[in-house]
């Protein structure tokens, strides 16, 4: 990248200076940022000329100065040259360093990579979740590979990623990984992440995503209509295990809670709200928000189930959750038995709340979004799908409305 460079040659009175020679200093400036650095030559003040940066005169000590620092500014004009030609991160600290030999070890994109996901490793129940690290090991493996394929090396230069690094790297995601479009947009951005430590630690200069905007698909989420989630709660099951993991599928349909916060619920959760009624209070894991939820009936009526199964009470959980593996291929079997022609997951439930309970039903998507502890509205919009019956309905009102006018 191109950048400015401006040197001047000054002298600076060392302390306790009395009379004397002076040492020079070298300021360089590279896109009005400074640094100084000590020339290792004195002279005599009253023969400087401050606004050259040159010693005044013919006489042989003032030439073999003003040749040797001729000499020094030659020199960082080259190095200046070549760090530029290199796209190295040139600025007036990094310029100073290579002057004086002072190299810092280069920054490169795996190594960078690699360490971030091994502080996360270490923070994995604790700031973040296993899942989330294993989609930055992915996108670590399949940079690596990008890596291999478009420019036959392992590592790179933090300085090498720049805007046409984003669009090759979608490009093999897309072609040569055959992901699909958001998948391809989600390992971009977990690369993004990287970039901002980079940035934000000063090892690049340039953000390479400033006019890059990928954007992603919107994706349509299965839901259970209202039809299809009555005949689930009306089925008789003899299966112990498959009425335990559809009772934990209408709880989690009526409360919007995702698998890992149902799993986690403790009894001291279902505590009395403000209305005098029964609420859940509980903090969704993925996000660490508080969500408060009011227990509607067919939710209380699954939890009074349960009160005195021996799993609830020995481990002081409000229902007894299985591991996410099972519930999934439980639900299959469920959703055969129901002729649902659906592919039944815990995150089908939570949609389920979001849209044909709540939403459909007249609640505020502002309450949705604070019973999901979602931490934006817009988060909550993804699941603000109408159906056609509240359309229907709607429409009725404004039948009617006209039919007076």
């Amino acid at each position: 990248m191109r950048t400015t460079l401006t040197l001047l040659f000054s002298m600076r009175k060392p302390k306790n200076y009395q009379s004397g020679d002076m040492p020079i200093y070298l300021r360089i400036t590279v896109d009005g940022q400074r640094a100084e650095v000590a020339v290792s030559r004195k002279f005599d003040p009253s023969r400087w000329d401050t606004h050259l940066g040159r010693a005044i005169g013919t006489k042989a000590d003032a030439k073999a100065l003003n040749s040797y620092l001729e000499g020094v500014q030659g020199k960082l004009h080259e190095l200046h040259r070549q760090m530029t030609e290199a796209d190295a991160n040139t600025t007036a600290e990094t310029l100073k360093n290579r002057f004086i030999g002072k190299v810092e070890k280069a920054r490169t994109l795996i190594t960078v990579f690699e360490d971030h996901n091994q502080k996360m490793k270490s923070l994995v129940g604790q700031e973040f979740e296993k899942s989330t690290l294993q989609r930055y090991e992915t996108a670590l493996m399949h940079t690596k590979d990008f890596m291999q394929w478009q420019h036959n090396v392992s590592d790179i230069p933090i300085t090498k990623i720049n805007f046409a690094f984003l669009n090759d790297f979608e490009y093999y995601l897309r072609s040569v990984r055959k992901c699909a479009n958001n998948s391809a947009i989600k390992y971009i951005k977990n690369l993004g992440k990287i970039v901002r430590i980079c940035l934000g630690n000063g090892w690049l200069t340039v953000d390479p995503y400033l006019n890059y905007k990928p954007k992603t698909k919107a994706v349509h989420r299965d839901v259970l209509t209202k039809e299809e989630l009555d005949r689930l709660i009306k089925k008789k099951f003899d299966i112990e295990r498959l009425r335990v993991v559809r009772d934990v599928f209408v709880f989690c349909c009526y409360t919007g809670l995702a698998y890992v916060d149902v799993h986690k619920l403790k009894r001291s959760e279902l505590v009395k709200g403000i209305d005098g009624d029964l609420w859940i209070y509980t903090s969704r894991k993925k996000t660490d928000t508080l969500s408060r939820i009011p227990v509607l009936p067919a939710a209380l009526s699954v939890i009074k189930s349960y009160n005195e199964h021996p799993q609830c009470i020995a481990e002081d959980s409000l229902l007894p959750v299985m591991s996410n593996q099972k519930m999934n291929a439980y639900l299959k079997e469920i959703a055969d038995l129901c002729k649902i022609n659906k592919l039944l997951t815990l995150n089908i439930a939570r949609h389920t709340f979001a849209t044909t309970v709540t939403l459909n039903n007249g609640v505020p998507i502002e309450s949705v979004a604070k019973m999901m502890g979602h931490t934006s509205i817009k988060t909550t919009q993804i699941y603000a799908k109408v159906m056609d019956h509240k359309i229907s309905s709607d429409m009725q009102l404004l039948r009617e409305k006209l039919a007076f006018s």
